[in-house]
């Protein structure tokens, strides 16, 4: 194994309110590399006082369909990632949860961005008096064996939020089982 590289240059090539596109040359003579730089975000597990995940559908242009999601979104500045989280859980479902608890980040794609995710669980979650979901924003409610399934057949396929779950599942925050039953809609 060879000592970490570093780039010869780095230039923001491209700049929109969402992401910064880098190229980065890391050897002489060669066209250089690109990436984006975001930033992090975090998504959250969030369970119910009834032991029941939330989840959120929503529409997403970049894919052009609704897709089911884990509450989630961007760390603003000067924001910890358990702030964002609450955030996040209030402002997509109009819950608050008694505790969240921050299990670290992971990298989305180490090819191609250079951010973060964070993985928090949120546990006692509950409505929030006089607080209602985002408008456009479907609040799902799944057992742990309804989320699994989920999983399992794609309906719930997006991939950094199943590897969001199975964090939560690996450091026994949330037990996973199967069965076949929809999901109840809380809205």
């Amino acid at each position: 194994m060879s000592l970490p590289r570093k780039p010869l240059d780095r230039a923001v090539v491209f700049r929109t309110p969402w992401f910064e596109l880098l190229a980065k040359t890391m050897d002489v003579g060669e066209a250089p590399y690109y990436s984006l730089r975001l930033v992090d975000y975090t998504a959250v597990v969030a369970i119910t006082e009834e032991q029941r995940v939330l989840a959120v559908r929503q529409y997403r242009p970049a894919v052009e369909r609704y897709t089911i999601e884990l509450p989630a979104g961007l760390v603003d500045a000067g924001e910890t990632p358990e702030d964002a989280a609450r955030r996040e859980l209030l402002e997509e479902t109009g819950c608050q949860a008694a505790a969240i608890e921050v299990l670290g980040p992971m990298l989305p794609d180490t090819g191609r961005l250079g951010n973060r995710i964070w993985t928090c669980v949120a546990t006692g979650v509950r409505p929030a008096e006089g607080r209602a979901p985002e408008s456009e924003i479907e609040v799902l409610s799944y057992s742990p064996a309804e989320l699994a399934r989920a999983m399992a057949e794609g309906e719930f396929d997006h991939a950094l939020h199943v590897a969001v779950v199975m964090i939560a599942v690996v450091r026994d925050k949330l037990k996973l089982e199967t069965a076949s039953h929809p999901p109840n809609s809380r809205k």
